[in-house]
């Protein structure tokens, strides 16, 4: 399945449009690549998403075409989730 695609269906990204935005711009890996939108994804490869100042890796469970609200979070499982702190605000 199309990475924008998953993104979209698994609900980690709202829309298709802004899934492939990010995609384009580098800001999401593969199992440690960078991804474009039209990359691959299946279940056991682990998607790193940088979006804005927070950093999420999240392990692939499995790829439907369509998936219900309710059904959407087991499509994928949180490895780890951090937080970049800003260091240049001034005291």
């Amino acid at each position: 399945m199309r990475l924008d695609k998953y993104l979209k269906v698994s609900r980690l990204i709202k829309r298709r449009t802004v899934a492939k935005e990010i995609s384009d711009q580098g800001r999401i890996d593969i199992n440690g690549k960078t991804a474009k939108s039209s990359s691959d994804v299946k279940a056991g490869d682990e998607l790193t998403i940088r979006f804005g100042n927070k950093t999420s890796i999240m392990k692939v469970e499995s790829t439907k075409e369509t998936v219900r609200k309710e059904e959407a979070e087991h499509m994928y499982s949180i490895v780890s989730e951090s937080y970049e702190q800003n260091f240049n605000e001034e005291a």
